[in-house]
């Protein structure tokens, strides 16, 4: 299955599920297959991925043959702060 995530701000950014499902539960939204990052919430969204990643590079990746989190949450990252600058919402479904 596929999240799409959409910003007036951005373009579509579109995930797997197990990608887009693992940045989700970092962010406070777990088990959301739809939903909604309001302007005023995406703060708390990118505090919780900065924490997250911090914590991954501190005590090593879980699957060193896989991606970083660093790596792969840099599209959410971007697209979040450009939604932050400009007021706008995040929202995703699948």
């Amino acid at each position: 299955m596929l999240y799409k995530f959409k910003s007036k701000v951005s373009g579509d950014l579109i995930m797997l599920e197990p990608d887009a499902k693992r940045l989700l539960k970092i962010m406070g939204r777990e088990n959301q297959v739809k939903g909604i990052f309001l302007a005023e919430q995406i703060q708390a969204a990118l505090d919780a991925l900065t924490h997250a990643i911090a914590l991954e590079e501190e005590e090593g990746p879980a699957d060193p043959k896989g991606v970083s989190l660093r790596h792969r949450s840099q599209p959410m990252i971007k697209m979040l702060k450009a939604s932050q600058d400009k007021s706008a919402d995040v929202m995703w479904g699948v």
